[in-house]
């Protein structure tokens, strides 16, 4: 699928892989399947198809997903929206993620098979471990991985909510083998910037690591649409409603701030949140907003049309340092 509009393409970190700033994540799709049928509502197929083709028109070339997102639902849909618009696998590129609790490194290969069936007819370009929680240590988890680049059946690997220390001794390992880390997918936000302080986003830059920013919106927080329209509170469910009161406060005069900078760009609160969080830090982090409808689609891939001045964004970071 083409598109007239000239994306920025960035290396993703030691790989070969080439990413728009802005991906999709795409765990919304798991609504209906497992947990996930209790968190999101189940998008019909058919505007997962109009997401899907609206994120790749508008010059997004990339979706990520996971294993553990409805127990392959989001993969299975994910890969239906795809093949429903008749995308061909160089089109696009695909990241999910191996779910790690309770196994060992050997299930990586046990259970990629699934990964392919799920996603049939498209490549997995980047293989990533969800958490560093399984009952093997890293080094062990990635000569799979490196075995798995070797056999032609993933193009890079990456891994997920690592520490500094995970990420050396994963990116050493890959080394080892001729390879490198491609990337460490996080949570990362204006108002969740511990990355900055507890060494994995110096890490990072220094391994040439791509940092992938997930829940770059804190749950909608940084919308604005919490702050600014009380009825959308009341509408959200108990728990996740306690959680948001407690920050609403506390993050008021950055959201005041990230409206006056989005009517002088002619943009959304959303949109400042994520152009700051994939430009505040050169081309080390990119982002992976979800979208549950195409509005978000189209929404996301405008971030990536316009650019915050060094003032706008300095202003943002100082206001936000308290989240650091």
């Amino acid at each position: 699928m083409e598109t007239n509009k000239k994306v920025e393409r960035r290396k993703l970190g030691n790989s070969s892989l080439y990413v728009s700033p802005i991906g999709i994540g795409v765990m919304q799709f798991a609504g209906g399947g497992g947990m996930f049928n209790f968190m999101f509502s189940n998008i019909p197929q058919q505007e997962k198809d109009r997401i899907v083709k609206t994120a790749l028109e508008s010059g997004i070339n990339w979706f990520d997903t996971a294993e553990y997102y409805g127990r392959g639902q989001s993969e299975r849909t994910l890969r239906a929206g795809l093949a429903n618009n008749q995308i061909k696998d160089e089109d696009v590129l695909l990241a999910t993620k191996w779910w790690p609790a309770l196994r060992t490194a050997e299930n990586i290969r046990r259970t990629f098979n699934t990964r392919q069936k799920n996603l049939a007819g498209y490549t997995i370009d980047l293989f990533q471990v969800h958490w560093p929680i399984s009952f093997s240590p890293p080094e062990a988890e990635m000569e799979v991985m490196a075995d798995l680049v070797e056999q032609g059946k993933i193009r890079a690997v990456g891994v997920s909510n690592f520490s500094a220390d995970y990420t050396r001794r994963a990116h050493a390992a890959l080394e080892r083998r001729g390879l490198g880390l491609a990337s460490n997918q996080v949570h990362f936000s204006l108002i969740y910037r511990k990355i900055e302080t507890n060494g994995i986003l110096e890490t990072a830059k220094e391994l040439g690591v791509t940092i992938i920013a997930y829940s770059p919106l804190a749950a909608g927080l940084l919308t604005g649409k919490f702050h600014y329209d009380p009825q959308a509170l009341r509408n959200t469910p108990i728990a996740r409603r306690v959680n948001l009161t407690r920050q609403l406060h506390k993050s008021r005069p950055l959201v005041d701030a990230m409206d006056e900078i989005a009517k002088r760009h002619g943009v959304t609160i959303t949109q400042v949140a994520l152009n700051w969080t994939i430009y505040f830090h050169g081309e080390t982090i990119v982002a992976i907003p979800g979208a549950s409808s195409v509005q978000h689609a189209r929404e996301a891939a405008g971030v990536m049309d316009f650019r915050l001045t060094d003032e706008e964004m300095d202003t943002l970071d100082q206001l936000s340092r308290r989240f650091r």
